[in-house]
């Protein structure tokens, strides 16, 4: 029975040739199948043009050397913060010993900026041509990004045009839209915020409530008497008057005032205590865990969706490769039927794709395994699960001995109980060092004697040499430097050899009195303590011995590698609220003396803003505008910052103040905590531990959270793709 096959095309709508035999559409279908696979491995839209131009203009806009200049650029646009005026080129941010910083000309900035700006206009043109017209239309972050432009290329030029002196520059603000926009995960994570603030208002409002209502008790409660003097005393410090009530139960909220704003009443009377308690219980205990539960439930129920976009994305990329890559067979004369996909002619495509190379080999081994026949749709699509997997690399093998004795001192010291030695070593090292710094804790750098200390980290830094040196005899340097642990507890026994060393060089070997500060500039008790310093730090190689801390570890490690979203988000609010900050109060703090607001800081009340000596939080500067927005968020004290700023600008300054708590503190701080709980339950979840790749025996890999939640996730069906590629605005499918 004579066959026929038929690769079946896409075109382009725009002028590309489908179901064609010719050398040109063969090459423009591979360039397609190559881009829908890469579409697919990044979670990608295949919503773009799909000729042979624009192919190219896609995968070279997505390319390594493109993707980081406008990183470049986008940090590079952020950073002038700090250059422009203000300056933030001080020694200190203290306005009584700052300095008068060093201004850029005018220009020097706008130069710079204007640059950046001409990147971000290339970066919305190119993004605008490939989704065309309609797609253009559609989606409100590049119309988004449009508007920003105008706005930001209006500001310079009349910027420009007041010779850089205007009291407002509105394009700073919408600075950090360029990170969002070049962020998918940072605008699902604000589509999850969205989602959160309906039951967060709601929560909210409970808040608000029970604020006013103990507010109002409290001016009740605590109101002057003739013969109280206490509760007179309460009132005229935190409830005089009704604003200042609220921001007394405020901050009580937050319990950075506990138990000042309760001791007073409590002084007077045992009974007041309890008021100040159940305040406390309801709104910091209760309803503001209610609100990080709730943050909690949303961010999990946004997880999972993203998970389902995510592989929605992957499956529709993942067919339209399909799509374009299969071929039709059947008797002549007849309706040929679809077959599958050629393993060579899948090959050739995945060579072309940009993939990590152990997970290509993984494919390619996937593939061979199918023996030259077709590959259906449901293979094909799990191909792909590969990409999943995390890459655990085998260790190298380690040096082969002939000799005995040398095999059996292999044995040994690449036997995990001599980690354990050198476990059990260092701690000994730290308790060591902690005897000595309580033995010498009264006695001033000059007068202790580190002669013993001095001969213990010697004798330490010797094993610790000694270690070294077995293990790379054991497992050879390259199988030594495959463990992260070791490469750790190399790099510190050089850098205590090299400190030790430079120690001897100068004060030679030490001795009973030994006072070799006289001989040199160099301190020896500087040296002594950078020594024990890296000391201590070697001791976090008992980290990976113990089970429930290595767990810990690795949350903290993957919550890094899964921050950078959440850390996106903090940067936009810190850079947007900074800069409102600095158009706000900028030189409202001023040095004693050069204002009447300003006492002396020996006549200035206990525990306030003068006291305290808080005058390097302030928003002169970029710079100190972000550590003063840092300790607010923090919370600890923040309501001498709130009163100082209340007294040197006016109350209203108290509603930037709590709006960056809320902002700071409630949310972002909530989803943080949820982050955190994802990670460590995903991480908990013995489902999580390493599993071995189907057709390999040594290479190990590990799951990541698509691939762990892969069997709770629903698979997309078939007539749900194909709808999908159907309404692809630049593919046509001959079926």
């Amino acid at each position: 029975m004579a066959a026929e096959t038929q690769p079946l095309l896409g075109r382009d709508r725009g002028g590309g040739q489908a179901h064609s035999d010719t050398a040109a559409d063969q090459e423009l279908c591979i360039d397609q199948a190559v881009v829908f696979i890469e579409d697919a491995i990044k979670y990608r839209s295949i919503y773009h043009r799909m000729d042979a131009g624009s192919l190219w203009l896609y995968r070279w806009y997505y390319s390594y050397i493109c993707q980081r200049v406008l990183g470049f650029t986008i940090f590079l646009i952020l950073v002038l913060a700090f250059v422009e005026v203000p300056s933030s080129f001080t020694r200190t941010a203290d306005v009584r010993y700052r300095s008068q910083p060093w201004q850029p000309p005018c220009g020097l900035t706008e130069t710079i900026e204007a640059l950046c700006l001409l990147v971000f206009l290339v970066d919305l043109s190119v993004k605008g041509y490939l989704v065309g017209q309609a797609q253009l239309q559609q989606n409100l972050w590049l119309l988004a990004y449009f508007v920003v432009l105008v706005v930001s290329v209006v500001d310079w030029i009349v910027s420009l045009s007041f010779t850089c002196e205007e009291p407002l520059r509105v394009r700073r603000l919408l600075r950090p839209f360029f990170l969002l926009q070049n962020s998918s995960m940072m605008k699902k994570t604000l589509k999850c915020i969205r989602w959160s603030l309906p039951e967060m208002a709601s929560v909210g409002l409970l808040l608000t409530i029970h604020l006013c209502l103990f507010t109002i008790l409290g001016m009740l409660l605590f109101t002057i008497g003739e013969k109280d003097e206490a509760l007179d005393k309460e009132r005229l410090a935190y409830f005089r008057n009704l604003p200042e009530a609220l921001t007394s139960f405020l901050v009580l909220l937050t319990t950075a005032n506990n138990p000042d704003v309760m001791i007073p009443a409590y002084t007077q009377n045992r009974a007041c205590a309890l008021f100040f308690i159940i305040f406390t219980l309801i709104g910091s205990l209760f309803l503001m865990n209610l609100l990080t539960a709730i943050i909690y439930n949303q961010f999990r129920g946004y997880l999972m969706k993203s998970l389902q976009t995510s592989l929605f994305r992957r499956r529709l990329g993942a067919r339209a490769a399909y799509e374009v890559l299969a071929f039709r067979s059947g008797p002549s004369g007849a309706t040929p039927e679809l077959v599958g996909v050629n393993p060579e002619n899948f090959l050739q495509v995945l060579q072309k794709t940009q993939l990590n190379k152990i997970h290509k080999q993984a494919i390619m081994q996937k593939v061979h395994s199918y023996e030259g026949r077709p590959m259906l749709a449901d293979e094909f699509q799990k191909l792909f699960d590969e990409v999943d997997k995390g890459v655990v690399k085998e260790r190298p093998p380690k040096p082969q001995y002939q000799s005995p004795c040398l095999q059996t001192a292999q044995f040994i010291f690449s036997h995990q109980y001599f980690n354990y030695l050198g476990n059990l070593i260092a701690l000994g090292n730290l308790l060591s060092i902690c005897v000595f710094l309580v033995l010498d804790s009264d006695l001033m750098p000059g007068e202790r004697d580190d002669f013993v200390l001095g001969i213990l980290d010697l004798v330490f830094i010797l094993y610790y040499l000694l270690e070294l040196l077995l293990k790379v005899f054991a497992l050879g340097l390259r199988g030594y430097l495959s463990y992260h642990s070791n490469v750790f507890d190399g790099l510190l026994t050089v850098a205590l050899l090299v400190l030790e060393i430079s120690t001897l060089a100068v004060y030679r070997l030490p001795h009973s009195g030994w006072k070799p500060e006289q001989y040199g500039s160099l301190s020896l008790w500087d040296m002594t303590r950078v020594l024990n310093a890296l000391i201590v730090l070697r001791f976090l190689r008992i980290i990976p011995s113990i089970k429930p801390m290595a767990m810990v570890a690795s949350t903290i490690l993957g919550l890094i590698q899964n921050l950078r979203a959440f850390g996106g988000i903090l940067v936009v609010a810190y850079y947007v609220f900074a800069m409102i900050g600095i158009n706000l109060f900028r030189g409202v703090i001023v040095p004693p003396g050069n204002s009447s607001l300003v006492p002396d800081n020996n006549s200035a009340p206990c525990g306030s803003f003068e006291q305290l000596g808080y005058w390097p939080n302030n928003f002169d500067d970029f710079a100190a505008a972000l550590i003063t927005l840092w300790n607010v968020m923090v919370v600890n004290n923040w309501q001498v910052i709130l009163e100082a700023y209340k007294r040197y600008s006016g109350p209203w300054s108290m509603v930037y103040f709590v709006l960056w708590w809320l902002v700071s503190s409630v949310i972002w701080i909530n989803l943080f905590l949820a982050l955190l709980l994802e990670n460590f339950l995903h991480r908990w979840d013995p489902q999580g531990h390493k599993q071995l790749l189907g057709g390999t025996k040594q290479t190990t890999y590990q799951m990541s959270v698509e691939l762990m939640f892969r069997d709770t996730l629903e698979e997309p069906k078939e007539e749900e793709l194909m709808e999908k590629l159907h309404k692809h605005p630049h593919l046509h499918l001959c079926r």
